[in-house]
């Protein structure tokens, strides 16, 4: 096993986390933003995005290699951002010049708790994985000094 492979697999999963904490400031910018794309004709709200997160070393693969040698997994690696299909929010307000003919304004499908508790979660993997990266430095430094 490298030296640097668990180096290597903790700065992918901070570049991962580091992305998932951009869409989530995205996502809570554009929480009240009703004209964010214009679709035949006609603005639609701004639609929720999420991070798709994936192995950078598919199992089967892993299997395989760690049936043969004593080797770990390659990190993780963000396979895509995808929208939220789920439907816009209606608020009636016939003042806002996006109201419908009933009144109705079709806002964003934002929710600031979860994306709160999306930016919790991937502050604290953030976290989690500079720890790993401290203590893995920290061990590297300690095998450096057997030498002396």
């Amino acid at each position: 096993m490298n030296a640097f492979n668990s180096m290597n697999i903790t700065s992918s999963a901070l570049s991962a986390q580091r992305l998932r904490m951009d869409v989530v400031s995205s996502n809570m910018a554009n929480a009240e933003s009703t004209r964010a794309q214009f679709v035949n004709g006609e603005w639609q709200p701004y639609r929720r995005k999420m991070v798709v997160l994936q192995p950078q070393n598919q199992f089967s693969t892993f299997l395989k290699q760690a049936m043969n040698t004593n080797q770990s997994g390659d990190g993780v690696a963000v396979s895509k951002i995808v929208e939220d299909r789920s439907p816009f929010k209606l608020v009636f307000d016939p003042s806002h010049p996006d109201a419908n003919e009933d009144g109705y304004v079709e806002m964003p499908n934002v929710d600031p708790l979860r994306e709160m508790v999306d930016l919790i979660s991937s502050t604290r993997s953030y976290e989690a994985n500079v720890t790993v990266l401290n203590a893995t430095k920290g061990i590297m430094m300690k095998t450096l000094e057997i030498g002396k």
